[in-house]
């Protein structure tokens, strides 16, 4: 019996015995042709047009591609009927991108494109000279560069922030990042100036902004980006001054009542109160609760009365209508 650890010792080509498994036919050498793209973008940004995708990298049959691997990315204009033979033997290689995670990056000046219609589509070529197909094609309208925002500036008010700049244009995009983060689109706006609503005192932030002009197809352009404006927003902004202050003698004592504050960082009230024609002094601090009984007083004096409210930051509001009451 010839066993399975003689079999390295056997011609090739030879029958294995049972349990040792059989040779079949000898499998056909592989295409190593690279997959192809599927995920090409591009816009126009600024004087240029920038054209990225993800570098292919396995092959039709899901084998790792051989270095190395070259990018062929071209962009030119092209009739109608669209032919993609006829458009690829007109149009414009462009040398090799940086490639960053897997992501490779163009960045075309777009001047001499400038009132056309380009497309632009890339095909891989491996080691070995085989080629993909061409990616999708991807049509990018080319416009005089939109005008980047300039003059960007924050300022804290009580809404939030306020970004205003100065640039041409109807559309814009602003882009806001937090210490530690990264910059995310956070509105838009149709005139140069946008409202924050959504920051906490003391934070910092950091914005962008960029104009973006409308075109045909759903398809758009956008400026360069504007220079970063930071802002870490302080609270000085006072209450509203309380409304509705009334007070009423009681037996040994002065009752005084208000209107809550809407503010949700009120922190309290201080009251005021001056005897007769005298001037008005600080008499008490006051919790949030809108009232205050008010024991050092004597009879057959008269009393007047302000109160206003103190936020969380220590800001102060005006003083309340002034109230004048009599202790029997």
């Amino acid at each position: 019996m010839v066993t399975c650890r003689l079999l390295p010792a056997l011609a090739a080509g030879a029958l294995l015995t049972a349990g040792c498994g059989y040779m079949g036919e000898p499998l056909p050498p592989l295409a190593n042709v690279p997959a192809r793209v599927g995920d090409l973008a591009a816009v126009q940004r600024g004087g240029l047009i920038i054209a990225q995708f993800t570098v292919p990298q396995r092959t039709t049959e899901g084998m790792a591609i051989k270095a190395p691997l070259k990018l062929d990315l071209r962009i030119g204009t092209a009739g109608a009927p669209f032919h993609a033979d006829e458009w690829a033997a007109h149009a414009k290689a462009l040398s090799e991108g940086p490639v960053t995670n897997g992501v490779a990056r163009y960045e075309i000046p777009a001047a001499e494109w400038t009132r056309q219609e380009v497309i632009l589509a890339v095909r891989a070529i491996g080691a070995n000279g085989k080629e993909t197909g061409w990616s999708n094609f991807v049509i990018v309208p080319v416009v005089p560069p939109p005008e980047m925002p300039a003059e960007v500036r924050a300022a804290a008010v009580l809404e939030g922030v306020r970004l205003t700049w100065r640039a041409a244009g109807g559309q814009f995009r602003i882009f806001r990042r937090t210490e530690g983060g990264a910059f995310a689109q956070v509105g838009s706006a149709q005139q140069p100036e946008w409202l924050d609503p959504d920051v906490e005192f003391g934070k910092r932030y950091t914005y962008l902004v960029e104009t973006i002009v409308k075109l045909d197809g759903g398809k758009e352009a956008e400026s360069e980006i504007s220079a970063e404006t930071s802002i870490a927003p302080v609270d000085r902004f006072p209450p509203v001054a309380p409304g509705g202050l009334h007070a009423a003698a009681a037996p040994n004592s002065i009752e005084l009542a208000w209107e809550r504050n809407p503010e949700p960082d009120l922190a309290g009230y201080r009251l005021y109160r001056a005897a007769a024609d005298g001037a008005f002094e600080k008499t008490a601090e006051v919790s949030q609760i809108p009232s205050y009984s008010d024991h050092k007083v004597e009879h057959g004096k008269t009393y007047r009365y302000a109160v206003s409210a103190v936020d969380q930051s220590g800001n102060e509001s005006a003083r309340s209508a002034v109230v004048e009451v009599t202790l029997p």
